[in-house]
């Protein structure tokens, strides 16, 4: 009789999870607790004026991806704070992968949020932007999925405060900009230090996209518009791609913005000047997220609301622009592959690139700014003169944007790189962007390589993000057979990733890896001599060299100082001798041209 009792007990409590079960779905297939509770967000909870915590907009996350089939939430790679990064794909179409996806013919869209924790109106409008999606009150292209990155700079996030950033109107409290190891994480995407920018460039990779969106706030002058726009320099793009970018989408992004209500301008890059006598566009070199989309023919955006407007201005500035790109990037789709797919035929192929350049002022894009006047006073603190602008005097003007750049220096693309093994830290940034690269399986001698010789550059006297980095690179060609042994890298030069290898492994590069101090220690002199044995050495080679003698009396008399310098001129010989190091100021990255 217990037994029988113990059974209907069971039964019951198996019916009672059942029916529970069965009244939940019911509960969220009618609606009941859609988009005003189960995802209700922070900001909206607080009237748009905070934004949530790490916590908090992780959570956010994971529920959304449990409550719609429309969204698929991933873990990828980790970050210096030790949480890992997270990404979420929204599709129509419900993709588990971006491989599938990619499979499909999707149109992808990368938006990265929270690089600078302080500006944090990204995080936010993508959380409105997919609760909107989740709520059918926007409709996605059947061939679009947008990927985004929550919270790139965790550690930043949860190192929060509501003394950070001073100038800025709210939220109430919000994170740092340093990560974990304290870097700016937009500096970082070619060097690489921080865990978060390796794991950002296996996603980047994995998901190719074919537009890029790296949210931002920006500091510097007053005026009225709530939101600006950073393209990525057209000019770098160039051809198809900056063609389509100028005559379509950037005008489009424009117009869509002031449909739905924010006259928006270009990133107002006019510090030290008065905005409405215009201004250059920002030169995002590939060290920022943008600059780096660029290396990859993704055509790239960094959103800057400006900081002087409320919270919760910003936001939906931010969100409007989200979905303008949405509407543009899902009507253009297949064109905006089409040109994607030429530009990386035209990298692969290309003789040449360029790697400096300067503005072409020539070259210009009228907009209407809408500023406010602007003057100077006492200052209350200094009693100096100090800068103000005076809100009651709003103006709308025509001003002039420079928007193109002119190369100023070619590198002729060789057929191949070569890296010997030991550099590895330059080989695993090469393999976590996807580079297509082999290993020679035995040792291997090449009758005509070509190499420089660091002959002269400068180096910053104060670090910069943990380097010192180095310019105005002056170089000399050298030319010779050389022995590569078993394990060195071979890196052709048929491949997507072409712009990205010239922009790294030349030396002169802007943001190469020479720059970034990766390869330093061969500036270093490691071999030497001892002057007074190696003055009788220096005899017999100059008698046994008279070409090398007449150089040296020819250098004493043109040289006061080195003809006075015993210790220089024992220099000079040892210099020109076969018995000088090889690999002092040699740049350890070899082109194969034949």
């Amino acid at each position: 009789m217990g037994a029988f009792f113990i059974s209907l007990i069971f039964i019951k409590r198996q019916l009672m999870r059942i029916l529970f079960t069965l009244a939940i779905s019911l509960f969220f297939s009618t609606g009941f607790l859609h988009g005003q509770n189960i995802l209700q967000t922070h900001f909206e909870k607080t009237q748009g004026n905070e934004t949530p915590t790490y916590e908090e907009i992780i959570t956010w996350w994971k529920k959304a991806d449990q409550y719609s089939p429309l969204l698929n939430l991933q873990t990828k790679g980790p970050t210096d704070a030790g949480f890992p990064l997270h990404l979420a794909m929204v599709s129509s179409k419900g993709f588990s992968s971006i491989s599938a996806a990619r499979e499909a013919g999707a149109t992808i869209i990368l938006i990265n949020n929270g690089i600078h924790p302080g500006e944090p109106d990204g995080i936010d409008a993508s959380m409105l932007l997919v609760k909107k999606i989740i709520d059918k009150k926007i409709t996605l292209s059947p061939n679009l999925v947008i990927a985004i990155i929550p919270i790139f700079n965790i550690g930043g996030c949860l190192n929060r405060s509501t003394n950070f950033r001073v100038d800025q109107e709210g939220p109430t409290a919000f994170g740092s900009r340093g990560n974990s190891q304290y870097l700016d994480l937009n500096r970082d995407f070619i060097k690489c230090d921080s865990k978060e920018a390796l794991s950002f460039s296996s996603i980047f990779q994995e998901c190719d996209p074919d537009v890029f969106i790296d949210n931002h706030v920006s500091n510097g002058a007053d005026y009225q518009h709530v939101m600006t726009l950073l393209t990525s320099q057209p000019s770098k793009l160039g051809g198809v791609m900056e063609h389509f970018l100028r005559s379509q989408f950037e005008p489009a992004l424009f117009t869509g913005m002031k449909e739905r209500g924010f006259d928006m301008v270009p990133y107002v890059n006019a510090f030290g000047n008065k905005p409405e006598n215009g201004w250059s566009t920002y030169w995002d070199s590939p060290r920022y997220t943008s600059g780096y989309a660029t290396l990859w023919h993704s055509f790239a955006f960094v959103p800057e609301t400006h900081m002087l407007k409320s919270y919760d201005q910003r936001v939906m500035a931010t969100l409007a622009l989200l979905e303008t790109f949405l509407s543009f990037t899902g009507k253009n789709g297949q064109e905006i592959k089409a040109l994607r797919k030429e530009a990386k035929r035209a990298a692969a192929t290309a003789d040449r690139f360029p790697i400096k350049w300067k503005p072409d002022k020539s070259g210009f894009t009228e907009y209407t700014f809408k500023g406010y006047e602007s003057g100077t006073k006492p200052s209350e603190v200094s009693g100096l003169s100090r800068l103000y602008y005076d809100r009651s005097k709003p103006f709308t003007k025509t001003i002039k944007v420079v928007d193109k750049f002119v190369p100023e220096l070619y590198i002729v693309k060789p057929k191949a790189y070569i890296i010997p093994q030991g550099w590895w830290k330059v080989i695993d940034r090469l393999l976590a962007n996807n580079v297509q690269m082999s290993r020679f399986e035995k040792d291997t001698t090449l009758e005509f390589v070509e190499w420089y010789k660091i002959e002269d550059y400068k180096t910053t006297p104060r670090q910069y993000e943990m380097h010192h980095l180095n310019s105005d690179v002056v170089v000399s060609k050298q030319y010779a057979r050389h022995r590569f042994r078993k394990g060195d890298w071979y890196i052709p030069m048929d491949q997507p990733a072409n712009r990205f290898l010239i922009e790294t492994l030349e030396p002169q590069a802007e943001d190469s890896y020479f720059a970034w101090n990766f390869f330093d220690a061969i500036l270093g002199q490691k071999e030497g001599y001892s002057a007074y044995v190696f003055e009788d050495k220096a005899t017999q080679y100059l008698s046994e060299n008279p070409a090398l003698r007449t150089q040296l009396e020819q250098r004493r008399a043109a040289d006061t100082n080195f003809a006075k310098s015993a210790r220089a001129q024992l220099d000079f010989v040892y210099r020109n001798s076969p018995w000088v190091e090889p690999d002092h100021n040699r740049y350890p990255v070899f082109r194969v041209l034949q």
